[in-house]
């Protein structure tokens, strides 16, 4: 590439006897968009935030604009035009919209803050982003986590903009939210703005990128156009081995391991009713608002309901606790394994066989420690978590190994119901396509799996069964052969019919 816009040449980074970056380099055009892909822990991230100051290099060199580029922070690297919307959102939850908006530059009058400009200047940033009807003045910590992905992307879009990064974008995002975004993007780039993506999502980077750059062990292994990149050859790329991508395994109907009838919770779930298989894998579809994650945290007592019946094996379990439904065998995977899933400072040890901790506690509550190290040892390998010790933080592990941690838990219970939400949320290609391997296998085992996923293909490529659920109810349920796009996607949004818009509230 001749005098490209941005280059970082031979970048290093260390985080103590770890190589980050080993002597990485990057080049854009004005006006292209290149996809940053790698399993988690190959360096994206940290590159990310080199590029946009919040990390310094060890070694190598940046330029921007034919001028040396070397900010020594993130507002230094606003300033010069370089802008970061991380997957870790930045916003101040007590503060309104508009504020977070304009943090650093309020409108003033007379010294004071100028209220009617500032709500002036933040309904037209929104309704950049597709966010014209959200009140500037409501705060940003009741709102959900896609309208707040939303908020944070135009607040990087304030002002002008040389070269955006945006880091799992769409991750919390809907459908439509996510068709915002393709769009703003598209523009920004037929304005000449340099943009780097990082996903894990190929059919986004397939749709939006002019190259592809593969990260893998803190190394850049390949960079390639976009168009004709298979997946194979990209997963191959990440991972340094040939990974197969066969999903979905015919596995053979049981008796009804959890049936549900009549569950209503608020006015999130309307009288839900479903029948989950041993040895299938159920798929829960629909857009945000539709209540696929409050039905599941109802079943499993993390929500107590207002009504309804669940029956396990055949049997009445009224079921008003999480402890309850773990003694009864059946888990929860929430889709938010950070805040809800994981004791990030503890160690991977403790986090893997918390759910059965009275089983290695002698009289008097002390725990044998060589026999809860060995089973945790055996559920690490077995899951292929990859890691220095179990006795490593689980904080310092990659999104992919954090989540193999959460299924090491609930599998060493030994649950015969599995409620899994988001299962893949924030992982790389090569670690989705081992936790669908553990679901099969679990699945051919005759454990009862009910997956909720805002990704379409996952659902369609795995499951055996797929639930639609639209404004609180089930609206349709599809066998394998008689689902499309189409039809799933008509079916989420039936409910929202006549409520003003197709898109659900966040």
């Amino acid at each position: 590439m001749a005098d490209p816009f941005f280059a970082a040449s031979r970048l290093v980074k260390r985080f103590g006897n770890t190589l980050a970056l080993n002597e990485v380099g990057i080049e854009l055009a004005a006006g292209e968009i290149l996809a940053l892909v790698g399993e988690n822990g190959a360096g994206k991230s940290t590159l990310a935030s080199i590029l946009g100051g919040l990390t310094k290099p060890e070694g190598g060199s940046m330029r921007l604009g034919g001028e040396a580029y070397s900010p020594s922070s993130r507002v230094d690297a606003e300033r010069l035009g370089v802008r970061i919307v991380l997957q870790e959102l930045n916003l101040i939850g007590t503060l309104s919209v508009a504020e977070n908006l304009f943090l650093r530059r309020m409108p003033r009058k007379f010294g004071l803050i100028d209220i009617g400009g500032l709500h002036a200047q933040a309904r037209e940033l929104l309704a950049r982003v597709g966010l014209e009807k959200l009140d500037p003045s409501c705060p940003v910590g009741s709102l959900g986590t896609g309208t707040r992905q939303m908020i944070e992307i135009a607040a990087s879009l304030a002002e002008d903009c040389r070269l955006l990064i945006l880091d799992e974008p769409t991750a919390a995002l809907t459908e439509v939210e996510t068709e915002r975004l393709f769009d703003h993007v598209l523009r920004l780039k037929k304005g000449g703005t340099a943009v780097i993506y990082v996903s894990h999502r190929m059919e986004e980077i397939q749709r939006l990128a002019d190259r592809i750059a593969i990260l893998r062990d803190g190394k850049l292994v390949a960079s390639r156009p976009a168009a004709g990149v298979s997946l194979d050859e990209v997963i191959r790329l990440m991972v340094g081995r040939e990974v197969g991508t066969g999903v979905w395994c015919a596995k053979r109907k049981r008796d009804v391991a959890l049936r549900v009838t009549g569950l209503r919770r608020g006015s999130a779930v309307k009288d839900v009713s479903f029948d989950l298989f041993q040895g299938e894998i159920l798929g829960v579809a629909g857009l945000m608002g539709s209540g696929r994650t409050e039905t599941v945290r109802a079943v499993f007592g993390a929500d107590r309901k207002d009504a309804g019946e669940i029956f396990l094996a055949g049997s009445q379990a009224p079921i008003k606790s999480t402890g309850e439904a773990v003694r009864r065998g059946v888990a929860l995977l929430t889709e938010d394994r950070k805040d809800q899933g994981l004791l990030l400072p503890r160690p991977i040890r403790e986090n893997v066989t918390l759910p059965r901790l009275r089983t290695f506690a002698r009289r008097g509550g002390w725990i044998r420690l060589g026999a809860e190290s060995t089973a945790a040892q055996s559920l690490t390998k077995r899951l292929d978590v990859r890691c220095r010790s179990i006795e490593q933080p689980v904080a310092e592990l990659s999104g992919g190994n954090q989540q193999k941690v959460v299924f090491a838990k609930w599998i060493g219970a030994d649950s015969e119901v599995l409620l899994i939400d988001e299962p893949t949320r924030g992982v790389d290609v090569g670690a989705k396509f081992e936790i669908y391997r553990i679901l099969n296998e679990l699945a051919r085992k005759g454990k009862a799996i009910l997956v909720v996923s805002s990704d379409l293909p996952e659902l369609m490529a795995l499951c055996d069964r797929i639930m639609v659920m639209s404004a609180g109810r089930v609206a349709a349920t599809f066998a394998r052969g008689e689902w499309s796009a189409d039809r799933i996607m008509a079916a989420a949004l039936s409910g929202f019919a006549g409520q003003g818009s197709q898109e659900a509230p966040n």
